[in-house]
């Protein structure tokens, strides 16, 4: 297994929760950012490898083996950005590049101790789910920021978006995970928010509620 064919499993896992069908080769790009060309080139050895299924028009979709291969790489790389978040004080929007390349390390020991010494965490930084050794995901039960209402409240247990720009603005407005945040005003014409969090409050766009999970609160 080459470090691009785990780099494109990867991709494919974490686009399929939202292409039932297939995740498509556009798709695929785009995140990766790379050419659409090059994204069914690789989808054709992946698929000879009997790794994931491609059909046109619907797009391509893990195999058992395939999805396999997947998790075990975003265990790893969930397990080190909390290793670098917790152990060596790196911010959230710092850790992802960093987790790309140590990812790709094969010793099942070392993550098994690693997991051990950041005491079997069930989820990364960002709030996403880390499979464990079996390759389980606990399910959080989470809403986007974007669908609460007016008066409605939450706690932030994650984003959509872990771009450093991203979690930068994030870090400007204090916005964290296990904040409480309850929404003060809410813009019918465009969906822009006035949220309190921490006795501050301040306004939001709709795109950024839609790129932050809450886990809803009573208000």
């Amino acid at each position: 297994m080459t470090l691009s064919e785990e780099n494109y499993l990867k991709t494919v896992y974490n686009l399929q929760k939202h292409y039932k069908k297939g995740v498509p080769t556009n798709a695929i790009a785009e995140e990766m950012e790379t050419k659409a060309s090059s994204v069914s080139d690789m989808i054709k050895r992946l698929a000879e490898k009997e790794l994931l299924f491609y059909k046109k028009y619907q797009g391509a979709k893990l195999s058992e083996t395939g999805e396999k291969h997947a998790v075990k790489v975003v265990r790893k790389h969930r397990l080190w950005e909390t290793f670098l978040v917790e152990k060596l004080n790196f911010s959230w929007d710092e850790v992802h590049d960093i987790a790309e390349q140590l990812e790709h390390i094969e010793s099942e020991k070392l993550i098994k101790e690693l997991d051990k010494l950041l005491g079997y965490p069930k989820t990364d930084p960002h709030g996403d789910p880390i499979p464990d050794e079996d390759g389980n995901v606990v399910k959080v039960e989470k809403r986007m920021l974007a669908e609460f209402k007016k008066g409605e409240q939450g706690v932030c247990v994650g984003v959509n978006d872990s771009s450093s720009s991203f979690l930068q603005y994030l870090d400007k407005h204090q916005i964290a995970l296990g904040k409480v945040i309850t929404v003060k005003d809410k813009e019918e014409f465009d969906g822009s928010m006035q949220l309190e969090v921490d006795h501050r409050e301040f306004n939001i766009s709709n795109l950024a509620a839609n790129n932050i999970y809450l886990k809803t609160v009573n208000s």
